[in-house]
């Protein structure tokens, strides 16, 4: 199943979600919803909060699907390590046609559990790295441009108005 992307201004993208606790035929179906949805959408990451659903729960894969074994789940993710740093453009589902340059940790090391509770510890670099910490973002009710300055984040929020004021967001 395909869900909508949730978009800029909806409260679920506000605030923590919660964390996953049930470890079931129901999450692996959520999480195959999930891929299906982020491909559907042409992203490369996509955490259960963008699909209107409260949960520390997010699917990456930097292949766009090409690599089945690219594909990651994060349940419950931390941050452990983070090196360098990366400036580069950086979009998101939620705010479609929005992008930015944005700094981020060129090398991330996470640790999560898998979507049948395995913990397990990954390090990416480069678009791996950026997706950690863009989908971990969004499961602390943070979006990219909160790392924006002030006058680039109310420019976008600006143009969002205008957006919906016209009935187009």
């Amino acid at each position: 199943m395909i869900y909508p992307i949730v978009k800029y201004g909806a409260s679920v993208l506000e605030h923590k979600a919660a964390p996953v606790t049930a470890f079931d035929a129901k999450l692996a179906r959520l999480v195959e919803d999930m891929f299906e949805s982020m491909y559907a959408a042409h992203g490369v990451g996509l955490a259960a909060p963008q699909i209107g659903i409260p949960l520390q729960l997010a699917v990456i894969d930097t292949t766009s699907g090409a690599d089945p074994a690219a594909r990651l789940v994060l349940a419950n993710p931390e941050i452990l390590a983070t090196e360098g740093k990366q400036n580069e453009e950086e979009g998101c589902l939620s705010l479609p046609g929005f992008h930015a340059v944005i700094r981020r940790p060129a090398r991330v090391t996470v640790r999560a559990q898998n979507v049948s509770g395995k913990p397990f510890t990954r390090t990416g670099e480069a678009l791996l790295a950026r997706a950690f910490c863009h989908e971990i973002d969004h499961l602390h009710g943070r979006l990219f441009l909160a790392h924006l300055s002030a006058l680039k984040r109310d420019l976008i929020r600006r143009k969002i108005r205008k957006l919906i004021k016209a009935g187009d967001w």
